[in-house]
This record gives C-alpha cells, sequence and structure tokens, in this order.
C-alpha cells in the first residue's frame, strides 16, 4: 500500500479532489474509484475498531497470510538487529505496511558526543560526569544501557565542534523509514539546543545529514514513517539552524546534492539596484531557483543584516499538499530567511516537470498549520519551464515557498464560468421542478405507479437542491474565516444531501424495476413509503452518522483546506464514494434492463418501421434515464483516461452542473401527463380568471 511519493517526478500519492467548482465534487467519485480500486473494501468508515494483534497473528502481518477483519492493525516487531516496530494493517485480506518504525542508528549516543564537544574541548576522559542536555527517554532513547557511555568513549579523542564525528555513523547507515525518523529527531534536537555559533563546519555536517535523508532515491521509504509530520519537522530545523550561520567575508555557501544553503550581507541600497542570487543543483537536472530582494525592500534596511537561503529540490515530493487542489509540488523548496524588516520577496522557479501551460499555484508553507497556504503568496509570471511568484516574507509563520501545480485538472475559466452557470440554472430549475410538481400533484398521482415515481422524483429534486444550496454555503464558510463547527456541521450536511440525492435516484431506479419485470406483483403505497423512505433518507442519515461520530473524535472527519471529507489520514471520502459508486453501478443495471426490454417489444414483427420505432423509443428512454439515475457521473471516466484534455472536463462539467436543468427537463417538462396537467391547470385559471373579470 502507497502512501507516499513514489519519487521526485511523480504525482503525489496524496489525492484531494478541489471544491471550487461543482464539477469537481462529482469528478471526485470517478477518480477514487480508478485509484484506489483495491482499497475500497477497506474501512469504510476506518474500521469497527483497530485492533492490534500479538504472537502467532502478528507472524501472520510479515508471513502475509491472508487476514480476516479489513482494516485490523497487526504490530509486529524488528527483527534482532533493529529496534522498534513495524505496523501492518488488512486491505483485502491482505496484510499491507502502514509504517516501519524498524531502525539501526543509536542516535542517543550520537548526541550525546556531539552535546560533549560543545561543552568542552575535544580532549579523551573529561565527559564522564558532564551533565548533557538531552536524557536517556523519549524518541532518541533506543539505545542499550551503557551503549551511550561506550560509544562516547570511543569517539570523545576525535570529535570535532563541528559534528564531523557522527557524520560516517550516519552515512553508513540505511536510509529506512525508522532511520530517517531518527535522524528527523536528531536535526530537531541539535537545531534546539546546539544552534550557537553556527559555524561553515556544523552546517556543512548538518547539511551532509540532512541530504542522507533527502537523496531523491529514498523518497519513497518517507511514505511509512510513522510521524506522517516529519518532513514539515524537518523543513523548521533546517530553517531554524540555517538562520543562526555566521558568515565569513559577507557570504556563505555550502552546496549538497539534495540541499543547498547560501548567506550573503546586505545592506540598505541607495543605487537603485536590486539584489539577487540563484540556487542550482545538478543533481535533480539542472534545476535552478532564483531569490530577489527588490531595490524597494532594501530601502527598509536600518542596517547591514544577513540573508540566508536553504533550497531543497526533493523535499517538495515530501511535504504533504493539503491543498483545494489535488496539486503536486513542481518546484524546489526555497526558505528566505530575511530581516524582519523586508517584506516582499520575488522568487523564481524552474519547473521539476517541465509541463504544458496548466494551472500554477505560488505557496509558502504556514509552519504552524503545517501545509500549503496560497494566500503567502501571488503570481507574477508563468511560461512553461519557470514560475515567478512575489511572497510575503513572514518570519513567524512563511519562510519556506514553492510551487504547485494540478495537470490531472486543468483550471480553466471556461470550467469556472460552466460549474456557476450551471449551479445558478440548476437552483432555479430545480425549484421550478418543485413548484410545478406541487401545480399538478393531484392530477399526476391519481394511479400508484405515478404517484411513486413522481413521489421519487420530488425527493431527487429536493436534496440535489439543498445539496447545491449547501455547497455555496459550505465555499463561503471556508472561504471567508474558516470556522470549524461550522465547517463540520456543513460537511455533514453537505454529506448527508448527496448521500440522500444518490440513495432516492437508486429508488426510482428500483421503482422502475418493480414496473417492468414484477407486473403481478402489488405494493400498497404505505410499504412504499416505508421502504422508500428508509433507503433514501434512513441510509444516508446512518451514513453520515456514523462517519463523523467515528472520525472527528480523531480530528480526520474535515479534510485540510476545505469542508469536505478526509481522504488521506481516516478515509472518510469512502462513505459517500462507495454508496455512490454502487448505486451508478446498480442503476446502470436497471438502464440495461429497461433497452432490453423495450428492444424486445417489436422482435418478430418484421417491420422495418417497427424496427425504427424501437431505436428511437430506446433512445428516448436512455435519454430520459441518464439524468434521473445519475449515470453523468460515469462520464468522468473521459477525464481520468485523458486529463489532460479541456474538452473532456468541458463535457463533465456540462453534463453535471446542469443536472438540476436535466431533471426539470426529462423528469417534469418532457413528461406528457405533467404538460397535460399544466395545460388543464392554465385553462382553469384563465376561466376562473374570465368569470371574475366579467
Amino acid at each position: 500500500m502507497s502512501k507516499g511519493p513514489q519519487n521526485l517526478h511523480s504525482e503525489p500519492q496524496k489525492e484531494y479532489f478541489p471544491l471550487e467548482t461543482l464539477s469537481d465534487l462529482y469528478q471526485g467519485v470517478i477518480f477514487y474509484l480508478c485509484k484506489h480500486l483495491l482499497y475500497i473494501p477497506l474501512l469504510i468508515f476506518q474500521v469497527l475498531s483497530n485492533k492490534s494483534k500479538t504472537g502467532d497473528e502478528q507472524d501472520a502481518c510479515i508471513n502475509l497470510i491472508p487476514c480476516q477483519d479489513n482494516g485490523a492493525i497487526c504490530i509486529q516487531p524488528c527483527s534482532p538487529s533493529f529496534h522498534g516496530e513495524t505496523s501492518f494493517v488488512c486491505e483485502d485480506r491482505k496484510w499491507q505496511l502502514l509504517s516501519d518504525a524498524c531502525a539501526s542508528l543509536d542516535v542517543q549516543s550520537l548526541f550525546q558526543r556531539i552535546s560533549q564537544s560543545e561543552l568542552l574541548p575535544c580532549s579523551g576522559g573529561h565527559g564522564a560526569g558532564v551533565h548533557l542536555p538531552f536524557g536517556g527517554g523519549g524518541k532518541l532513547g533506543h539505545g542499550k544501557p551503557g551503549d551511550g557511555a561506550k560509544h562516547f568513549g570511543a569517539g570523545n579523542q576525535s570529535c570535532q565542534a563541528d559534528f564531523s564525528c557522527i557524520i560516517p555513523d550516519i552515512l553508513s547507515s540505511p536510509a529506512i523509514p525508522g532511520n530517517i525518523a531518527d535522524i528527523v529527531e536528531l536535526l530537531k534536537k541539535i537545531s534546539l539546543l546546539l544552534s550557537e555559533n553556527v559555524t561553515r563546519g556544523k552546517m556543512q555536517s548538518y547539511s551532509r545529514i540532512a541530504n542522507h535523508i533527502l537523496n531523491s532515491s529514498i523518497i519513497s521509504n518517507w511514505a511509512f514513517v510513522k510521524d506522517r509530520n516529519a518532513g514539515s519537522i524537518l523543513l523548521d530545523s533546517v530553517n531554524l539552524f540555517a538562520g543562526k550561520l555566521l558568515l565569513r567575508n559577507e557570504s556563505e555557501s555550502i552546496q549538497e546534492p539534495f540541499i543547498a544553503t547560501k548567506g550573503y550581507s546586505i545592506h540598505r541600497n541607495t543605487s537603485g539596484r536590486s539584489f539577487d542570487f540563484s540556487m542550482e543543483f545538478n543533481s535533480t537536472g539542472n534545476i535552478t531557483g532564483n531569490v530577489v530582494i527588490p531595490e524597494e525592500e532594501l530601502l527598509r534596511l536600518p542596517r547591514t543584516s544577513k540573508a540566508i537561503s536553504v533550497a531543497f529540490p526533493t523535499l517538495g515530493a515530501i511535504l504533504e499538499t493539503n491543498q483545494l487542489d489535488p496539486a503536486f509540488v513542481n518546484g524546489m523548496v526555497l526558505s528566505v530567511l530575511l530581516p524582519e524588516e523586508l517584506q516582499n520577496v520575488l522568487l523564481t522557479f524552474e519547473k521539476l516537470n517541465k509541463l504544458e501551460q496548466v494551472g500554477a499555484q505560488c505557496v509558502g508553507w504556514h509552519s504552524g498549520e503545517r501545509r500549503w497556504d496560497p494566500r503567502a503568496c501571488r503570481l507574477r509570471a508563468h511560461s512553461v519551464t519557470a514560475v515567478v511568484c512575489v511572497c510575503a516574507h513572514q518570519r513567524r509563520t512563511y519562510r519556506s515557498f514553492s510551487i504547485l501545480m494540478a495537470p490531472a485538472a486543468p483550471r480553466s475559466l471556461v470550467l469556472d464560468y460552466i460549474t456557476r452557470v450551471g449551479l445558478g440554472l440548476s437552483i432555479f430549475s430545480l425549484v421550478l421542478c418543485l413548484a410545478i410538481e406541487a401545480v399538478v400533484w393531484h392530477h399526476v398521482t391519481k394511479t400508484e405507479i405515478t404517484y411513486m415515481r413522481h413521489f421519487c422524483l420530488v425527493n431527487i429534486a429536493a436534496s440535489l437542491l439543498v445539496a447545491d444550496v449547501l455547497f455555496i454555503l459550505a465555499a463561503i464558510v471556508h472561504n471567508t474565516a474558516l470556522n470549524y463547527q461550522l465547517c463540520v456541521a456543513a460537511t455533514f450536511f453537505l454529506h448527508f444531501f448527496y448521500l440522500a440525492l444518490f440513495f432516492w435516484m437508486f429508488t426510482l431506479g428500483l421503482l422502475i424495476l418493480y414496473g417492468l419485470l414484477l407486473i403481478f406483483f402489488k405494493i400498497t403505497r404505505s410499504v412504499f413509503l416505508a421502504a422508500a423512505f428508509s433507503i433514501g433518507y434512513g441510509c444516508p442519515l446512518v451514513i453520515s452518522v456514523l462517519t463523523v461520530a467515528i472520525t472527528e473524535p480523531k480530528n480526520g472527519y474535515l479534510r485540510p483546506g476545505a469542508c469536505w471529507l478526509n481522504w488521506y489520514e481516516t478515509k472518510a471520502l469512502l462513505a459517500f464514494v462507495v454508496p455512490a459508486l454502487s448505486i451508478i453501478v446498480m442503476n446502470l443495471i436497471v438502464v440495461v434492463v429497461v433497452v432490453v426490454k423495450t428492444g424486445r417489444s417489436s422482435v418478430g414483427e418484421g417491420c422495418k418501421s417497427q424496427d425504427l420505432s424501437s431505436m428511437i423509443r430506446v433512445s428516448k428512454n436512455v435519454a430520459l434515464l441518464t439524468p434521473l439515475l445519475g449515470l453523468t457521473w460515469g462520464f468522468g471516466l473521459a477525464t481520468i483516461i485523458d486529463s489532460r484534455s479541456l474538452a473532456f472536463h468541458v463535457v463533465f462539467a456540462l453534463l453535471n452542473a446542469f443536472q438540476g436543468f436535466f431533471i426539470l427537463l426529462f423528469g417534469t417538462l418532457l413528461d406528457r401527463k405533467t404538460r397535460e396537467a399544466l395545460r388543464m391547470n392554465c385553462l382553469s385559471s384563465r376561466r376562473r380568471w374570465g368569470l371574475e373579470k366579467s
């Protein structure tokens, strides 16, 4: 089971579909069917419980013996040469790797060695009784008793104040997930406790340690690091340490294959020139980034200061892309550490993948919320090879920047326009549909079957109407000031009413099958109403309540960045995707049955006109049933097959954003009995008006 980025140039493994347009919501259903078909049986509601297994069952997850309960968790001890544990999750009756905390490094002893070198000159035999700033417990405390003293005693003779004494141990260790997590914690401790007087030698050693776990060849191992925030912790630690770098001769440059640091002394400039420098990497195909401090910003400086930039060509593939778009980082991550007086900086990012002219977004890493934030930057220029951003530098909030791109979901003004127009027209059409049904209700529900049909139609229209209105409200709640409680409430009702829409379409499909196949079996109106309400509203209510009850206590109900169901952490989105897709498949079967039954009516009559009439009848039935049974959602498959085709996205948006209009057209206006009832109502109204006038 892959949960993280596979390599530097791959799309992110963390998929989110946006809620900027209504068609994005529809496309998400098809998207998750294709991308996670094997994952659908797993944890619709994050399983009934996360079970831990011991003994023979722990051996089973190593030996990949089929498991029984999807979503069960198996904890497996590491082999004797490692410390820690490995977690597996039961998926499709197989144990799949969830997280790997097995580590071979004794990072506590490594930290003790460099801590001691900070406190005392490097001479043998003086460190035994010195109090260390880091105790034996916690994350780094994996070593056996006595190991720290053994390592310290052996290495103290040659230990340098630039941390170089621990480099061989770090570089000789495999960059497995457990070691990655421990090295991240080691770097964090160094930044917090040993960041005074950061010389060039210290920064070089620090960079070599970080470079070991940023190598593009091991990026996929980050997917199984237990702490999902490890990438963010690493970024904050490097920024903190690099910010204390001492500059020699007013500049400093430290280059590693996957991390580079540059520092410059900057002055108040009255010559009308800006200050700029570039960051370059050959290890990832000559990727460059450029930092420009505009002349008007330099005028803000009251004294000589320093500007430090740290560049990461691979870190973007590690950091979570909690964005409204299913975007991935397509440039290096640039950290810019500037004086507080400077407010804006101009950044140029060369694209890692030279994609076509698709949507690009300049973003800053929000250090508090640990997410990419588009509010930190604005787009200045965009070409096939590079993106220019103007970013607001705030030391406490935004210090790291990059670009996000989403080639799988091209943003277009056409799509946005279709969504806005379609949503408005759909809401108007649904209100009109309900008004017409109210006017003609007594005329069109004289038989049991017509009553049932119109009852389903009314509830389909009502559910979609409420869902569309809630969609707008959810966007308003998110875009203004994200209120968590309001967002939870909006997501709950949005989930409920979209599910109700699907379940009422499913009820209509069952009703069609009943009318075609069970001719001699009659059900009473009361039985139908009880069954219809149980399916149409009962099932969505149970699913919605269970979803929020199971995921919200873990803060896993909402997707970061939008008022919608979470996918990556808790798989809450499956509570919408699985029922919706199942109903689409069932209703597709209903349409096939209708086509077969309608097509057989003229078989054996031997008349071409009858054949033509049958084809017309079949085509008409398919056209009528497709929007009413939600089959337009199936057209999203085309956007998956060719995700960059704007034409497919436009067709898909047209079919689904205008769903309310199609329900009015095919469900109400094209119904012969409804039109007759409307005409009779109009005639009777004219007569009454004429009598009153006379």
